[in-house]
């Protein structure tokens, strides 16, 4: 290794990473976006960790049907978590798109209201992102919800095509790229991994 890469190496590991003036926060928005696997998945990592520090949690599921007998639901509601899921499944199945609309904006009512009333320190909005890019309810209402939150109501939104309005609310902004995945080569879900 060349002296020019040992000095790279050794200020990597020495350098500290941290801002200065580092402050605490009341609550955080976190938005996990992109056309990457994980989304959902880093949202219920939030949720154990805000169990382990006791925090009451709801988990609200838009798209996602409750016909669906995933894995996180299983283990939330096992350990607590008060799950709804407003979703009727993937657009592309639907005999009714109004009434997956009508139901949508039901969801969103309900989500509304849990996040209002503080009852909970952590709501995540699983899959929210597509209801507002579809224009199923109203952008200015969520970020309006969102940034009028009780101050203690933590907040994480998951979802492909996160409109900018709520990536300039959140305080962090994953984006989950796709490198390669198994189901573009014919491999289906499988239960344990992919739910």
């Amino acid at each position: 290794m060349s002296d020019e890469a040992d000095i790279a190496t050794t200020d990597a590991l020495t350098d500290d990473p941290r801002p200065d003036g580092l402050r605490s926060a009341p609550s955080l928005v976190l938005v996990n976006t992109g056309n990457g696997k994980g989304k959902s998945s880093a949202a219920f990592g939030v949720m154990l960790r805000a169990l382990a520090a006791d925090w009451k949690v709801a988990i609200t599921q838009f798209i996602k049907s409750s016909d669906w007998k995933v894995g996180e639901e299983k283990i939330g509601r096992q350990l607590g978590v008060d799950w709804f899921a407003f979703g009727d499944g993937f657009t592309w199945d639907s005999d009714n798109l109004d009434n997956d609309i009508a139901h949508a904006r039901e969801g969103w009512a309900q989500a509304k209201m849990l996040i209002a009333e503080g009852e909970y320190q952590l709501v995540v909005l699983d899959e929210l992102t597509y209801l507002c890019t579809w224009g199923w309810i109203d952008l200015d209402d969520v970020i309006a919800t969102i940034t009028e939150r009780p101050v203690h109501v933590n907040i994480v939104v998951t979802g492909r095509d996160a409109p900018a309005e709520l990536i300039a609310i959140a305080d962090t902004v994953t984006e989950m790229t796709e490198i390669k995945h198994a189901y573009q080569q014919g491999i289906r879900a499988k239960r344990g991994i992919d739910y």
